[in-house]
């Protein structure tokens, strides 16, 4: 296993939180919030996202996963799924990365049919030339290329997760 130099710094990962939770504490001031956290990649990211976010929110979380190492399943598990009621509430769901699309399209259906008042998606990293389905991101970090990524709560194999900085992975042949 390899990790090469890093894609996004722990300097330029921060500037980049403080942008979109300002944004968001802008569009979601006076309403009520609830923040759903998508486990585990996105654990790093929602944490210092909701920490910078400047408006009340109320927060929730759900454990799903598509991927067994570093090839999906084409299959969404939902492991964990919320406990708060969020029917007539802003929503806003934070992932770590999107890629093909499946999995958030479905976490996004599923959370549609609770009936919120309105259901906005942020993402710290989109792979979007991998994109099969069409997924409405409201708040995106950085666009990254079609590469294998680790580090800030992204993982393989459960690994590498706690580097404070994202890198592009590489497994040895």
């Amino acid at each position: 296993m390899v990790i090469g130099k890093p894609l996004f710094t722990t300097n330029q990962i921060q500037v980049k939180v403080k942008e979109l939770a300002d944004r968001i504490s802008k569009d979601y001031a006076g309403n009520d919030l609830i923040v759903i956290g998508i486990l585990k990649g996105a654990f790093m990211f929602f944490s210092d996202l909701v920490r910078a976010i400047e408006v009340p929110l109320t927060l929730d979380f759900m454990i799903a996963s598509s991927y067994v190492k570093m090839e999906t399943i084409g299959e969404v598990k939902i492991h964990c799924d919320i406990r708060e009621d969020i029917s007539d509430r802003d929503v806003l769901l934070v992932e770590d990365i999107i890629d093909s699309g499946v999995t958030l399209n479905q976490i996004r259906e599923r959370m549609l049919a609770r009936y919120p008042k309105s259901l906005k998606i942020c993402v710290f990293l989109d792979k979007k030339e991998r994109r099969i389905v069409d997924v409405p991101i409201d708040y995106k970090g950085f666009e990254i290329p079609n590469e294998y990524v680790v580090g800030y709560g992204l993982d393989y194999e459960n690994k590498f997760r706690n580097l404070p900085y994202i890198s592009i992975f590489k497994k040895k042949a």
